[in-house]
């Protein structure tokens, strides 16, 4: 199986907001469409999903133009899917109904995935007497009741609490492990590195940065480097030509030229006998990579 998006855009009146989107998913695993608020990124989720109509470009599912109702694709949205006003387990069976789901696998999934989620009890609860956080455990459970082979996650974490976080961490995991195709956009960077090999960042509809995020990051170096000593070297790192970006109690950070740099200081740090806590020289996070393609961008949402 694969998903091929290939020069796809998006067009609202005269403004593109999906310009020339290509990208390939040829193994199970999870890419990382990331960008700013207005970037583009739900646009594009929503087009690949066949719920906008694109102006040019294609979107194939194991070869074949992806239609979303002939294939086991879950979707959980940034936006709140659920009626507010109908109780959640005929929500659940209409939504089950909407993939092609006879009435009793639905049961034994929607049983198996409530229990999953800790949502019993709210099975004959309406929508709108749930918590935000309850909200995206039942999308989810909506997003997974088919057992989908492609699974698009919108912000999965969004006003989730540290333990309801893990818990959908620990079902994505399951869902790798099962081999599954994941698109996840998400605001949380940590949580892409977490999981994702391949990474797509777009910014008011062009693609900024594309490719493999370990190679992404060896294409840097370790160019950032962290540290903490039980005496000011301050005047040690100015003699490296370092100056600090920043100053906290658990160190002070520079940004080097090159790693050369960074083993220049700490050779001088040795030499002076000085105590050293902590020395960190690593490759930028794929938060400081974002923030460079697109934090300049005075005009993103």
């Amino acid at each position: 199986m694969s998903l091929r998006v290939e020069n796809v855009r998006k067009k609202y009146g005269d403004y593109f907001a999906v310009k020339e989107l290509s990208f390939n998913i040829d193994k199970p695993g999870v890419f990382a469409l990331l960008g700013t608020n207005g970037a583009g990124k739900t646009t594009a989720i929503r087009v690949i999903l066949g719920m906008l109509a694109k102006e040019s470009g294609a979107v194939t599912w194991n070869n074949k133009p992806l239609v979303v109702t002939d294939e086991k694709v879950g979707y959980l949205a940034e936006e709140r899917g659920l009626y507010p006003k109908y109780n959640i387990i005929e929500q659940m069976y209409y939504f089950a109904e909407l993939k092609g789901m006879n009435r009793k696998d639905a049961g034994v999934s929607i049983d198996y995935w409530f229990g999953r989620l800790k949502i019993d009890e709210y099975r004959k609860k309406r929508a709108d007497q749930l918590s935000k956080g309850n909200q995206q455990k039942i999308q989810l459970a909506a997003a997974l009741i088919s057992n989908p082979d492609l699974l698009i996650l919108d912000e999965p974490l969004s006003g989730l609490d540290p333990v309801n976080s893990d818990l959908f961490k620990s079902i994505i995991r399951e869902q790798i492990e099962k081999d599954k195709f994941i698109i996840m956009s998400s605001h949380q960077m940590p949580t892409v590195e977490e999981f994702c090999e391949n990474i797509v960042i777009m910014n008011r509809g062009d693609v900024v940065l594309q490719g493999n995020l370990n190679e992404i990051k060896k294409g840097y170096g370790r160019i950032n480097l962290s540290v903490k000593a039980d005496t000011n070297i301050l005047p040690l790192a100015k003699e490296c030509g370092l100056e600090p970006i920043s100053h906290t109690p658990n160190g002070i950070c520079f940004k080097t030229q090159n790693e050369q740099q960074g083993q220049e200081l700490l050779k001088k740090i040795v030499e002076s006998q000085i105590t050293l806590v902590k020395f960190e020289l690593r490759e930028p996070s794929l938060h400081e990579i974002f923030v460079e393609k697109v934090g300049g961008d005075e005009n993103a949402d």
